[in-house]
């Protein structure tokens, strides 16, 4: 687009809300600022269960602490990434640096490529967890919407964190429009192209004030002809002294 640097305009601009939620980046962003809501909340508060005859609660996910704990972690750290992102975005067009744009743009696409991928390990370690757990340690079946909303959620969420990445690497093709962010100057006399500046010569001379009659006399008319000191206060015209 013209006029345009990874996807915004030149700094300076107005901050337009309903313009800014209604974009795609936006919105996944959103969304997955949701999930990661839904997944540590729902493990931090139904994920610990424990048997009829025992005191202590233990993960849900066959008894793996760690389990749980990844869970919560990568929900927490994926919830506070998403306001960081949330709120660069927000300040993405008043960044004027074509430089430091391609900076947050590439860092854009960096953690929301490691999001995903942490969010697909995520999916695959509580789904084999969740499948091998033992009815024994659960009998009464307690917590199973929330393991099964936090699968559910890591499992979408790989989808919107790849998202958000390949958008950022669009927004990084995009790239800067030369017309508005060029970072580089050339210098007019070592442009090539460029009309050199002619130099001042001898034979350029300044057209006398009275030469643009007819009469020129034995000298070219357009020649400057310095008048004669003794012309120039002599006569009528010049200086007179005052005898007292």
């Amino acid at each position: 687009m013209e006029g345009m640097a990874y996807g915004a305009g030149k700094a300076g601009g107005a901050f337009d809300p309903i313009t800014f939620v209604q974009q795609p980046n936006t919105i996944l962003r959103i969304v997955s600022w949701l999930f990661a809501i839904v997944i540590f909340g729902s493990i931090a508060n139904e994920g610990y269960v424990n048997r009829p005859d025992e005191v202590e609660e233990h993960c849900i996910f066959n008894r793996n602490q760690n389990a749980c704990n990844y869970a919560v972690g990568m929900g927490t750290l994926a919830f506070l990434s998403c306001l960081a992102f949330l709120a660069l975005d927000v300040y993405f067009p008043q960044i004027s640096s074509v430089k430091d744009r391609k900076k947050a743009v590439l860092a854009d696409v960096g953690v929301s490529a490691f999001w995903s991928f942490m969010w697909f390990v995520g999916f695959c370690l509580l789904a084999n967890q969740w499948q091998v757990s033992k009815h024994e340690d659960n009998p009464l079946r307690e917590g199973g919407d929330a393991a099964r909303a936090a699968i559910t959620f890591s499992f979408f969420s790989i989808f919107t964190w790849a998202g958000l990445s390949f958008l950022a690497y669009k927004r990084y093709l995009l790239g800067a429009d030369s017309a508005l962010f060029s970072t580089d100057y050339t210098d007019p006399s070592q442009d090539a192209g460029a009309a050199p500046y002619s130099a001042f010569s001898a034979a350029d001379e300044l057209a006398s004030p009275g030469a643009g009659g007819g009469g020129g006399g034995g000298e070219g008319s357009g020649s400057y002809q310095q008048a004669n000191g003794t012309d120039a206060f002599g006569g009528s015209a010049g200086y007179q002294r005052q005898d007292y």
